[in-house]
């Protein structure tokens, strides 16, 4: 079976091959990331698949948040490339569900947290505990947290 990083690895050389600069100096940052978490602690190990998914999530947010700095900034080239980067690393990532998903989840689970007796300020936790294992992957904590939020605002 093949890891999610030795994948990553083989779409890096093919990259490299391909001449596809803007793939594989995305590929390279990420893996150098993942490297960077493996070494992280107190001895080096292998990240599972699940905390590969998680560098590579982290990753992908950096180049949202960057893309969204650069072209507030005015500075649209950048934007551009930080966006196309975030788009070589949603390939790897779950898809992400839409808003009705998650507001039919966040839905349910708001249902669910009431009738376990969370009201006010404490449901937000309580809700949030309902929904992450959910849609783990496949929609991001901010998106979550908004879309609870406003339905607890009701």
């Amino acid at each position: 079976m093949t890891t999610l990083k030795s994948k990553l690895h083989d779409d890096l050389n093919a990259a490299i091959k391909e001449r596809d600069e803007l793939r594989s100096s995305t590929l390279r940052l990420t893996l150098a990331a993942i490297t960077k978490e493996e070494v992280a602690g107190k001895e080096k190990r292998e990240l599972s698949d699940d905390e590969v998914l998680k560098v590579i999530t982290k990753e992908a947010k950096k180049r949202r948040e960057a893309a969204e700095a650069f072209a507030q900034g005015g500075r649209a080239e950048s934007a551009e490339r930080e966006k196309a980067e975030g788009e070589v690393l949603a390939a790897y990532l779950p898809k992400q569900m839409s808003d009705e998903e998650l507001n039919a989840i966040v839905a349910q689970a708001v249902e669910e947290a009431r009738a376990a007796g969370a009201e006010g300020p404490r449901a937000m936790g309580a809700v949030m505990k309902i929904v992450n294992p959910k849609v783990a992957g496949q929609a991001e904590g901010g998106r979550v947290a908004a879309a609870v939020k406003k339905l607890l605002a009701g």
